[in-house]
């Protein structure tokens, strides 16, 4: 019996579709990064100074968070991973909602289906953040982490309000005002 020109089904995903999935989640984790800024252009020593009065240093803030945003929430992950490293059971907690955060929100290019229902993108969110809470404070290392997160908000905070804003460049908005009908 032969089977030229017929295309093959299949209703069982064969490896190709496994290593399809871990490709689309090797760009959408490369996409994700790539809005991270780089390190040596945030800590750049020449662009800190101490803020003139309270407003410039709001001001410095919101733009600062807004433009080192994927920086920050790194910063924010690794001060919180090593406090819990004194703490191995809120330590593997933590790695696995990571996991079910990458799997279950970050990584879906299609929506949760459970019991042939679809289910929202914000019931998914609470779910999760609800889950991680929960699991975590069940660990009993809630003033570590309490703490840990104090601290990285202080960190990020004080970074944001020193670091100047002038030399701050944003690709999106300089791709746009550079057109061919921009006024030169």
């Amino acid at each position: 019996m032969t089977t030229y020109g017929t295309i093959p089904t299949s209703s069982v995903p064969g490896p190709s579709a496994n290593l399809e999935y871990l490709s689309r989640a090797k760009e959408r984790i490369k996409e994700g990064l790539g809005a991270r800024r780089p390190w040596k252009h945030m800590f750049n020593i020449r662009s800190i100074n101490i803020p003139g009065n309270l407003s410039e240093a709001i001001s410095r803030v919101r733009t600062n968070v807004a433009y080192f945003r994927m920086n920050y929430a790194i910063i924010m992950l690794l001060i919180l991973f090593l406090s819990l490293l004194w703490h191995p059971i809120s330590l593997i907690v933590f790695i696995v909602m990571m996991a079910a955060w990458f799997f279950l929100y970050f990584l879906r290019d299609e929506p949760l289906v459970v019991f042939n229902r679809t289910i929202d993108d914000r019931v998914v969110l609470i779910v999760l953040g609800v889950l991680t809470i929960v699991f975590l404070l069940l660990t009993r290392a809630t003033l570590n982490i309490l703490v840990s997160l104090l601290i990285g908000a202080v960190v990020v905070l004080v970074h944001a309000s020193f670091r100047r804003t002038d030399d701050l460049y944003d690709e999106e908005s300089a791709g746009l005002m550079s057109g061919p009908s921009s006024p030169s």
